[in-house]
């Protein structure tokens, strides 16, 4: 078995103070360097139950909205997803109260905190309660919610572990079986196949709203071409089918992972955007993935917007979100 950063590819490891590259003092900072690729990513039919995978539909493009609301990685803490929510005035005594808007969750609700699974869920009942309204929630997906599907456990905390037993009971999920009784519900939930990995399907990695791209880490050139081709293949791969979109977790410069664009990007990376932008059709890209301490930041003459704040207590962060609007972009902040 290939190993990677000590670590047999295929097994849960239970970490909380691991980054991409190894042991890190707590709290890890915002890391702008390459991410060393996994060597290797299990096979759907090592992670997944016998029988036939779902085919579950993925979206990629919404129209133009009046408003839409953008929030960066939550990292399982409820208490900050309640807030920011609050923030941007998209619910109250936690429903919906946004009306028409758009919201989008560019990913990475998954690890660091306890949280997870109510935020999961807490997703996916607005979503339903703001399509009534005429407005819509879209969850994408980040690195972390990929790398749980994939069998990489390092940045689980206890209570992580802990919230997911019996969300898969009796489920025979080969990777689940090999591990310590704690980590085996998760490892057969968000194993492809399973039922939050099912979940996670319905999730786009690249989601286009009117002119605007978003996207968990960034999007270079070479993965804009068929952006519905790609949401396809990872959904696809989530729901227990073809291990193709397995991928995107392996990339080194894929849109999960990328950070080409996170700190002053020079004019070769601008101009790498210019022909993501170009080609997917929209006007700028908001990401992800990389903290901006001090909040939210633009680059490359506002074509790129970095939503990720840290809003998660493992980063101490900031509550603050981006809204979009037809007659420009604006921070919302406490």
């Amino acid at each position: 078995m290939r190993r990677r950063g000590g670590v047999a590819l295929g097994l849960v490891v239970f970490c909380t103070s691991c980054d991409a590259r190894g042991p890190v003092p707590e709290p890890a900072p915002p890391r702008i360097t390459t991410r060393e690729p996994l060597a290797s990513v299990p096979r759907a039919a090592d992670l997944s139950a016998p029988g036939t995978p779902l085919e579950v539909e993925v979206r990629t493009r919404w129209p133009a909205a009046e408003r839409v609301v953008a929030v960066g990685d939550l990292h399982g803490d409820f208490g900050a997803t309640e807030r920011v929510l609050a923030l941007a005035g998209l619910t109250k005594d936690g429903h919906w109260s946004g009306g028409k808007t758009i919201l989008v969750q560019v990913g990475d609700v998954l690890d660091r905190g306890d949280g997870e699974r109510a935020i999961l869920e807490l997703l996916e009942r607005l979503e339903g309660e703001a399509r009534r309204a005429g407005g819509d929630v879209i969850a994408m997906n980040g690195n972390h919610e990929l790398m749980n599907a994939a069998g990489d456990f390092r940045y689980v905390t206890p209570g992580g572990f802990e919230a997911f037993r019996g969300a898969d009971e009796g489920r025979d999920a080969p990777l689940a079986a090999s591990l310590p009784d704690a980590q085996r519900a998760r490892a057969a939930a968000f194993a492809p196949g399973g039922s939050y990995a099912r979940r996670l399907a319905r999730h786009p990695t690249v989601a286009v709203v009117g002119d605007t791209v978003f996207v968990h880490g960034g999007l270079p050139p070479a993965w804009a071409g068929d952006l519905e081709g790609l949401n396809r293949e990872v959904s696809r791969w989530l729901a227990g089918g073809d291990p193709k979109g397995a991928r995107v977790v392996s990339a080194d410069d894929g849109p999960v992972w990328s950070r080409r664009y996170a700190e002053s990007p020079d004019e070769a990376a601008c101009a790498e955007v210019e022909r993501s932008l170009a080609t997917v059709g929209a006007r700028r890209m908001v990401v992800g993935h990389t903290v901006q301490r001090s909040g939210i930041t633009s680059a490359c003459g506002e074509r790129v917007w970095r939503i990720d704040v840290g809003l998660a207590s493992y980063y101490g962060g900031k509550t603050e979100a981006l809204e979009l609007r037809p007659d420009g972009v604006r921070a919302l902040r406490e």
